[in-house]
This record gives C-alpha cells, sequence and structure tokens, in this order.
C-alpha cells in the first residue's frame, strides 16, 4: 500500500510503498476512499522536522531533558544508537480519513461498512488503515465520502461549541477562520446563535459570511468598538479561539470583545501568559476544549475500545463523530465550500508543495483521493534479493520499537548475523528500519517470519502480551528464539510453553542481560572460592512511568513481572540455585498517580540457603543511579554502582574496577548466536528462565494474599 511519509532526519516527505497493517481487536481494517489533509497542523508538523538538531532542541526543551535521563541511565553508546534511530524514522501525516470496512473484528462493523475514521497516527494519509472501534463511526446513507473525510476537524469543532454551552440567539464570536474555524461557524448558526466571525485575513470574510457568519471583522483589538454596537453594547456571550498563534493577540482580544461572565473556549494553539485584571473584572470564565472529547489520549477507550456509560459522559469523542456526520447528512453543515484542492494519493507531495508556499495559490481544504481497486492487501514488501550465507546465523525479528532499534540490532549487527526479515504492527517503522538495517523484506504478518525457511533463529522484542505465542510458535517450527523478557506474563502461558518446549525439544533464550554484563561476572568470580550462602540487596530506582504507559495494561501485567525478573535472575546467576521462598510487600498509598506495586520490597529465599532482598522503587530522585547491588559472603563483599563501578572486599583489602556502564546486552546476543551456530545448549537454562518467571507470578500472589509464598 501507499503511504504518506517525512524522514525524521531531512525532512523530505515522499510516498512510499508499505506493508499494509493487520486488523486489530475490537478494531477494523479500512480501504481509505478520501482523506483530509489539515493544512495548519500537517505545516507545523513538517517544518518542525525540517529545523536543524539545536533548533529542535530548543523548541522542544523537554525532549533534550528526557534524553540527558535516557544517557545517565543507559550510557553513551545506548543513547547514540536511539537518537540515530529516531532521526532514521518516518514521521506520518494525517488523522481524518473516511473509507470502507474490509475487516472487522468489532461487533460494531461489518465489511462494507461506510466509515469515518480519526486519529493521529491512525487515521493517516495511507492506502489501508488499521482503527479501533471507538475511533470510527458509521457514514449515514446520504453523505459522501469526501464530506466524511472532515469528520476528524468537524468534531474538534463540535467538541469546542459544547464547552461554551450555546443558547438560541446569543452573540458568540469565532476567532480564526480556518478551517476548524468555519465549520465552528456552521454548527453554530444552525444552533440558533448570532455568529460574529474575526481573522487576521480579511480575504477570508467572504467564504465565512457564505457559509454562515452574520458579520465579520479583523482580528484586531480596534475591533472591540464595532462588536459592541453590533451586540448592542453587551458584548459577546461566548468567544471560541479557533486560531494558530505565538502571541497572546487571539486571548487579549478575547478578553475585550467579552461581556460580564462570559465565557472564552481555546481550541487553538495559542500564546497563554493572561492578564488577570479583565479575568477579574468581568469574573470570565475560561476553558479549554480538548481535541475531539471526552475519550482523547485515553488509551483504554482508544485503543482497547471500552466505551464511557453515555449516563456519565454523554458526548464522547465517538459520540461527537457521529453527530457531526449527522449534521452533514441534515445539511446543516456543507464542506464542498471549504474543499479549494484534491489531489491523487500518487500526487500528494504537489499538495506539500502547496501548503510549504513554493506557489501563491491560496487554499484551505485539501482532499486526497485513493484507489477504488480491491486489490488484495499485502502484507509484505521485498527489500532486496536474498543470497544466503552459510556461515551466518540467519535473522528474523518480531517487533522493531525503540529497544530493538537501539539494543537489539547493533548488537546482532556486531554478531555478524543476517537480517532476513523482520515484523511489526507499524507500517511506517518498517518503513525506516527494513532499509537502515538491511533487511531482505519487512513485514507486518509476525507468521511470515516464522514461517520462512530461510530463518534459522528468532528474536521477539514485542509488548510482553505476546511473547508466549511467538515463542510456542517458533519452538513448533523448530527455530530457536530470543525473547526479550519476561517470557510470559500467567502460569497458564508457562505452562503451554513448557509443554510445546518437551514435546518438540524446543530452544529458548529469555533477555536476562544483567548476568552477561561483566559487572556480575567479576562479582560472582569474587565469590567463586566462598561456600558459604550469600547474602545479596538490590535496589532499583526505576523512575516513574505514566499509568497510561502500554506496561500497566491488563494484558501486560505491569512491572514486576516485566522488570522485576531481570534482578531474580542475577540473583540466580550468582548463586547457581533457585528461588524457594517468596515473600513480598509494596506501599499502599493514596496517590492515584502511583502504582503501589512498583514500589515494593522482596524477599527471596534460595535452595543453596542463600537470601536476597530487593527494592525496586518508581520515587526515587532522577539523580541517583538507577541500580545498585551488594552482596555479602566468606567474609567477602561486593558493591555494584549502576554497572560504572564495582568495589570488591576481601577481608582488609578493597579493589575498585571502573567501567563503561554496559548491561550485557551485547554478550547475551553474542552467546545465543553462538549457541545456535554450534548446536550447543542455550546460555540459560530453561529450568532456571522457569524458576524466575514462576518467581514473579509468586511476587504477585505475595502482596495479594500477603503471605510467604512458596515455589514448588
Amino acid at each position: 500500500m501507499l503511504q504518506i511519509l517525512q524522514h525524521q532526519r531531512t525532512g523530505d516527505i515522499k510516498v512510499l510503498k508499505v506493508p499494509a497493517p493487520v486488523c486489530q481487536k475490537n478494531g477494523i481494517l479500512v480501504r481509505t476512499i478520501n482523506s483530509l489533509i489539515s493544512a495548519g497542523t500537517e505545516r507545523a508538523s513538517f517544518e518542525s522536522t525540517k529545523m536543524s538538531l539545536l533548533q529542535r532542541a530548543k523548541k522542544h526543551p523537554e525532549q533534550l531533558t528526557l534524553l540527558i535521563e535516557y544517557f545517565k541511565k543507559e550510557g553513551l553508546k545506548a543513547t547514540i544508537s536511539k537518537v540515530k534511530s529516531k532521526l532514521d524514522s518516518y514521521k506520518v501525516f494525517g488523522y481524518s480519513a473516511s473509507g470502507i470496512v474490509i475487516e472487522s473484528r468489532s461487533n460494531r462493523f461489518r465489511p462494507g461498512d461506510r466509515v469515518a475514521c480519526a486519529g493521529a497516527g491512525i487515521a493517516m494519509h495511507s492506502e489501508i488503515l488499521s482503527v479501533p472501534q471507538n475511533l470510527a463511526a458509521k457514514i449515514p446513507e446520504n453523505v459522501d465520502f469526501e464530506s466524511a473525510a472532515y469528520t476528524t476537524v468537524g468534531t474538534i469543532a463540535l467538541q469546542g461549541i459544547r464547552q461554551t454551552e450555546p443558547r438560541i440567539g446569543e452573540f458568540i464570536a469565532v476567532i480564526g477562520l480556518g478551517l476548524i474555524g468555519l465549520i465552528t461557524v456552521q454548527i453554530l448558526k444552525a444552533n440558533g446563535c448570532k455568529v460574529i466571525g474575526l481573522d487576521i485575513k480579511e480575504e477570508n470574510f467572504e467564504l465565512a459570511q457564505k457559509v454562515g457568519c452574520d458579520i465579520c471583522f479583523p482580528s484586531q483589538k480596534i475591533a472591540k468598538d464595532d462588536i459592541l454596537s453590533y451586540t448592542k453594547g453587551l458584548g459577546c456571550d461566548a468567544v471560541i479561539i479557533t486560531a494558530s498563534a505565538k502571541s497572546n493577540e487571539p486571548i487579549e482580544l478575547a478578553l475585550d470583545i467579552s461581556r460580564k461572565k462570559g465565557k472564552i473556549v481555546i481550541v487553538g494553539d495559542i500564546g497563554m501568559n493572561l492578564p488577570r485584571s479583565p479575568f477579574y473584572e468581568k469574573e470570565l470564565d475560561i476553558r479549554i476544549s480538548c481535541s475531539y472529547g471526552p475519550g482523547r489520549y485515553d488509551a483504554k477507550y482508544e485503543l482497547e475500545g471500552i466505551d464511557y456509560p453515555p449516563a456519565y459522559v454523554r458526548w464522547t469523542e465517538n459520540r461527537n463523530m457521529s453527530a457531526f456526520l449527522e449534521l452533514l447528512s441534515q445539511g446543516k453543515v456543507n464542506t464542498a465550500d471549504l474543499t479549494t484542492h484534491r489531489f491523487d494519493i500518487k500526487d500528494a507531495i504537489k499538495a506539500y508543495n502547496l501548503i510549504a508556499g513554493k506557489n501563491n495559490e491560496k487554499y484551505l481544504g485539501i482532499i486526497l483521493n485513493y484507489s477504488t481497486s480491491t486489490s488484495e492487501i499485502d502484507r509484505k514488501i521485498v527489500l532486496k534479493e536474498f543470497h544466503a550465507r552459510q556461515e551466518l546465523v540467519k535473522i528474523g525479528l518480531i517487533g522493531a520499537g525503540n529497544f530493538a532499534q537501539s539494543v537489539i540490532l547493533p548488537s546482532l549487527k556486531n554478531a555478524k548475523t543476517e537480517l532476513i526479515g523482520v515484523s511489526s504492527t507499524n507500517p511506517a517503522e518498517l518503513a525506516a528500519i527494513g532499509n537502515r538495517w538491511g533487511f531482505s523484506y519487512v513485514t507486518t504478518d509476525s507468521m511470515n517470519i516464522i514461517k520462512d525457511s530461510n530463518v534459522n533463529a528468532i528474536f521477539c522484542t514485542t509488548p510482553h502480551e505476546y511473547h508466549s505465542t511467538f515463542v510456542i510458535e517458533a519452538v513448533k517450527a523448530n527455530k530457536p528464539i530470543f525473547v526479550e523478557k519476561p517470557l510470559c506474563v500467567n502460569e497458564k502461558q508457562l505452562q503451554e510453553i513448557e509443554d510445546t518446549v518437551a514435546k518438540y525439544s524446543g530452544r529458548i533464550m529469555v533477555g536476562f542481560n544483567r548476568r552477561f554484563s561483566q559487572s556480575f561476572k567479576i562479582i560472582k568470580e569474587h565469590f567463586s572460592k566462598c561456600p558459604d550462602p550469600k547474602v545479596m540487596h538490590y535496589r532499583i530506582s526505576a523512575g516513574r512511568l505514566s499509568k497510561e504507559h502500554w506496561i500497566y495494561n491488563d494484558a501486560n501485567k505491569g512491572r514486576i513481572i516485566g522488570e522485576v525478573c531481570h534482578f531474580i535472575d542475577t540473583m540466580v546467576f550468582l548463586t547457581d540455585a533457585q528461588p524457594v521462598m517468596i515473600s513480598a510487600f509494596s506501599i499502599s498509598g493514596n496517590n492515584i498517580e502511583l502504582v503501589n506495586e512498583d514500589n515494593v520490597i522482596i524477599n527471596i529465599k534460595f535452595s543453596d540457603g542463600s537470601v536476597g532482598s530487593i527494592l525496586y522503587t518508581s520515587q526515587g530522585a532522577k539523580s541517583v543511579d538507577k541500580e545498585y547491588f551488594e552482596s555479602f559472603s566468606g567474609m567477602r563483599t561486593s558493591k555494584m554502582y549502576n554497572f560504572q563501578r564495582i568495589e570488591l572486599y576481601d577481608g582488609k583489602a578493597q579493589k575498585i574496577i571502573k567501567l563503561n556502564g554496559e548491561k550485557g546486552h551485547n554478550n547475551e546476543v553474542f552467546d545465543f548466536i553462538k549457541a545456535v551456530k554450534e548446536g550447543t545448549p542455550m546460555p540459560i537454562p530453561f529450568e532456571q528462565i522457569k524458576a524466575v518467571t514462576l518467581s514473579t507470578f509468586a511476587i504477585h500472589r505475595s502482596l495479594q494474599y500477603s503471605e510467604i509464598i512458596e515455589i514448588k
């Protein structure tokens, strides 16, 4: 399929052939008929990408701060790799489209349904769209696809109007007569309001009055007297700001023309340095409208399809979409007058040259047209001809996110492997990673990787909920698999894996990289002549994640299963023993921003008599090293500071070793590849992988029942 993409480093916009997406759970697959270019939003987006790195850092200092924090925790090499991956990636455009359902995993839609689609990164400028059910709405029979392609923009306008709570006969001003502003005007007019339009470009007034403005004025403070006169001295009951401006001028104008106790609703991106006095004197109500409405930026609503009850949230973003489509059906909103240009998707570069100002042509609504062909959906794109090199292990990679690109792929390159195929649910991600790393093909169907006879080793770096599925399929296909931790997320999955491994003599490696680091190899050697049990303590200042992070959804089970497994495995490695008893206690605070289970103390008894404690917290200061480990046995002590420094004590002697912060990723990949090539056992015995996995489940049970859990 074709998709519009912009390269992050060069800023070049291209129409590229990429594999079609797959239909997600509670979602639909849509063949696009039309999509709308939101000129203001997309122009700002591609102009920012054309900035130098220094200019980008100045404009987005928060991103630079995050990068510095990443450097402190992960080191220089990983940071450089992360930056390169980001610069070699593609940005997607578009958030408003219409088309026909060609596959459905939602009980709300059937193939053949005509739908409007919404969402940045969802309703993109692409021939095929994978859309969650709450970001799609059926198009009424008398509404054409081109009009329906305006649905997202219209829904933004509608949500802004809902914030004003307009009443028939009220004077409402709209500052900014672009696409959203002109749709706002039409809906307000349909609501029986007197609509005043304001814009810095007076050439926009003719169209604004044609679609519903009762009167228009220049967007300047001198318009205040004219507006007061028009409103019979009252001022505006409400002002909706749909303009985009870096300055405070739109909000200052809104203050001037509002009546006492009026409302100001901000829809556009404007300066917000608000003067106090006018608000105080007029007791104004200021509101900011959040995009399409309730549900926006809520992953459970948007991506998982979990709706809000209408009795409590009457107008969600999806119900707003349907309401706007009904306005189109009733003829209350007309988009035909707003469309100035139409381009075929193959000629999309002309559209972006237009909004970049490469000619003096005036534009407003720009529609992209797509082929109505029902050709077969291609989920695999061949990038180059494959020539097998017998001496190299041939890799298939499932999952191509940040970790794969910044850690796993550089390690595979160092291990001198041959990269055959890579799969991801994100076609744009594949467009970048396939060529950059030299894969023979890219695909959105991961089973293409597992079934490929040329591939003789699998790497899996997907979200945790999918690990067990790909492990089982790889084992059945008689292919060794390296799966990034965890192995799986529940006991049922673990049992299925164990049964499959036994039946097919499966070879599995899990990405427990700490044991492969130079730091812990040195520590293990330090205690190699100590027969006594060890006393160990591992402190992890993990940092806080947003509660919207994918790791917290019900299917992925959180950070204990997803990350604490690392630290249990490290202790298993150092003791050569298995956990036999576990107890755990977490905080029980009432701060809704905290995940209590991310702040936990875990005590472990091992089969050789050793004991270990793990302190895992998300509440530590950012300036503190992420990981600290200490162990004691046979009158010896070791201390490890974030893989950068080790202190070893033997009697009165002390030895300090400085290291580069490497956490063992290169070594674990190299050892796995070596085992595949030579047919030797996997670097971590399956029984240890199983024991570590069972331990994470035991931690959850201990927290649930406040008991010491015996691991059998």
